[in-house]
């Protein structure tokens, strides 16, 4: 389980960026995956969410998950929508009986708060998220409900710039959009560049005035501790698991 450090001094909010450990799912799963849509037995994924829920201090039903698309969509959580299937890939609430999570497998998971009004939220930001909006979204989103605010963001563990190589059909696709954006690939090889998700991320939230700190995880070098999407790849593994990072209020 790992922490922001200024999300963690905060009394208000409650928050975790769980690892895989802890969990009862086994093989390449192994063991706290929380990924409903992975090919995990049922009946272990939802022993690893009353788990996480109870760490959380909420009922199991009260864990709220989106159905995650890799899209630019945001959802308030409010009282008469929370049961509905969320399909989305952030989502703010000022419900305090509710936790709300985010689930990643080297895409970054971000955890928010505004301090003045006390909204919480979470974002699923993989490069296709990110550079389509999902982050400008929901930060514009909590400064609609007020512009009085103070956000704090904890960016967690995600794929590092060291193992996220791409080619060069993709670094042109990303340039294509600004030439800024040369700044977040390094040259590896002739064919191949690596990219720094974790500052294209980061960049966003900082030119949007928001607080941000981090828990600086490789999800695809630190095997015993995440799950990787890419790793399992390389292996040619039928499947991976999802880690999960979750907020609520106090």
């Amino acid at each position: 389980m790992f922490y922001s450090k200024n999300l963690y001094k905060l009394k208000k909010v409650k928050h975790c960026f769980f690892s895989r450990k802890k969990g009862f799912s086994k093989g390449i799963y192994k063991s706290l995956n929380c990924g409903r849509g992975s090919r995990d037995k049922q009946k272990n994924i939802q022993r690893n969410l009353k788990f996480v829920a109870k760490k959380m201090m909420v009922k199991k039903a009260n864990l709220i998950l989106m159905h995650q698309t890799h899209s630019n969509k945001i959802f308030e959580v409010k009282k008469h929508n929370y049961r509905k299937k969320i399909i989305a890939d952030a989502m703010i609430t000022k419900m305090k009986n509710l936790a709300i999570g985010v689930l990643t497998a080297d895409c970054v998971p971000i955890l928010v708060y505004d301090i003045k009004n006390e909204i919480v939220g979470c974002i699923h930001a993989g490069w296709k998220g990110a550079s389509s909006g999902i982050i400008d979204n929901t930060i514009k989103r909590i400064k609609k409900l007020n512009f009085n605010s103070k956000i704090y963001a904890g960016v967690g563990p995600c794929i590092g710039k060291k193992s996220y190589e791409v080619d060069t059909k993709f670094y042109k696709k990303f340039v294509s959009k600004s030439w800024r954006n040369k700044i977040y690939f390094t040259k590896k090889n002739k064919t191949k560049k690596l990219f720094n998700l974790r500052k294209f991320v980061t960049d966003k939230l900082l030119n949007l005035n928001v607080k941000v700190d981090h828990v600086n995880k490789d999800t695809y070098s630190e095997k015993s501790n995440f799950f990787s999407y890419r790793r399992s790849f390389k292996l040619k593994q039928k499947d991976y698991g999802r880690c999960i990072s979750v907020i609520r209020l106090l």
